[in-house]
């Protein structure tokens, strides 16, 4: 597994976080100046330079639950409250859209111009707040320090380790699934047509050379697809056409979105419950886990009255149904510590998951209704 596959997921997955909550909040028409700053907020606790020094660490991957923690208090970075049932949502209509962007890519590095497609759409987020865009800015400039050197075989392992992060998330969204872009098992299916990988051939020609190196003969063969040549190359500097609509906001267009769990997917690894065995590992990526959030300096609200709810549901009673039927081992909200050294790095996540729970279960005093969610891949 790679090394260096968290800052892809974290800014793709945070991509894909602020393009929902942005649809959502227009939706549920939020004034202007609350729907900035909840955006503001968010993008200034993503990019937290304390918080990306350690993001950037080469480091393995660490559990689903533990990002999924991670997600859950950049979304309460500012006055908007979700409760469980839309916080569930949201977090598996970003994983899927993802996922499925990792399974188009054309090539593995690819990847890397899904990602600058996120960083393009966040930093249009932020044009007008100068000391915001010199984070985003800064953070593109590690990413292609990092990531533009690597090998072919390297961006090979970041996808393959995404691809086992996300092996056992099968959620159904409908739209993918009208797209018919997904079975109804939560599985994607994959495209047999298209443009092939920059660099490379339309298949339907072989070739027969002599040990000398001449060309002997030629047979065509049907490619039972429709291919086309990729002529030109994404950009992987800070501003350029990245060529690739992977990673662009694909939720312009209303129409409504349901996420339903697959049979497979209830008993999956991300939805069954921890078990009770000890975790050689657990110490050591919860210590990460304090450090990675120890630099999320969650601005509180001055003003309780400027808070507000979003719901990720047409209805409020779509969200209460959808929270009364949530499976208890969904249930991220508090991570119990065991280690017994580090008492220092213990404490002070214990103190953020403590605040975190405390900011999470704020009761709204209004309800807010919304129309439809967003849409989904129509430019794919």
């Amino acid at each position: 597994m790679s090394s260096r596959t968290l800052p892809l997921l974290f800014i793709n997955l945070g991509g894909e976080m602020l393009y929902i909550l942005d649809q959502r909040l227009r939706a549920q028409n939020i004034p202007a100046d609350k729907a900035k700053k909840v955006m503001n907020d968010i993008i200034t606790t993503m990019f937290n330079k304390k918080f990306l020094e350690e993001l950037f660490k080469p480091q393995e991957l660490y559990s689903k639950k533990a990002l999924r923690t991670v997600f859950d208090r950049l979304a309460h970075a500012s006055i908007m409250r979700l409760n469980q049932a839309s916080m569930d949502k949201l977090y598996d209509l970003m994983t899927m859209a993802f996922k499925y962007q990792v399974l188009l890519c054309p090539r593995p590095k690819d990847i890397l111009l899904v990602s600058f497609n996120h960083m393009d759409a966040i930093k249009d987020f932020v044009k007008d707040t100068p000391s915001i865009l010199s984070q985003v800015d800064e953070t593109y400039r590690q990413l292609i320090e990092m990531y533009t050197p690597l090998s072919s075989g390297e961006f090979q392992l970041i996808r393959q380790t995404l691809l086992i992060f996300f092996q056992d998330m099968h959620i159904r969204v409908s739209i993918f699934l009208k797209d018919k872009v997904q079975n109804s098992n939560g599985r994607f299916v994959l495209p047999t047509s298209g443009p092939v990988p920059y660099g490379t051939q339309v298949p339907g020609l072989i070739r027969m050379f002599s040990c000398t190196g001449e060309e002997m003969s030629r047979l065509q063969f049907s490619n039972g697809g429709n291919y086309t040549a990729a002529f030109r190359e994404g950009s992987f500097e800070i501003f350029g056409d990245r060529v690739t609509k992977l990673g662009t906001n694909m939720y312009s267009v209303s129409r409504p979105v349901e996420t339903h769990m697959s049979g497979t997917s209830k008993n999956s690894a991300q939805h069954t419950k921890v078990s009770a065995a000890p975790n050689p590992l657990a110490k050591e990526e919860l210590n990460l886990l304090a450090k990675l959030m120890g630099g999320l300096e969650v601005q509180k609200p001055g003003n309780a009255d400027s808070r507000f709810r979003v719901n990720l549901f047409a209805t409020d009673e779509e969200e209460e149904e959808a929270l009364i039927s949530r499976p208890d081992e969904l249930s991220y909200g508090v991570i119990n510590i065991q280690a017994t050294k580090d008492q220092q790095a213990n404490a002070e996540l214990a103190k953020i998951m403590g605040e975190f729970t405390e900011s999470g279960d704020q009761s709204p005093s209004a309800s807010s209704k919304g129309d439809d969610l967003l849409a989904m891949m129509d430019g794919l």
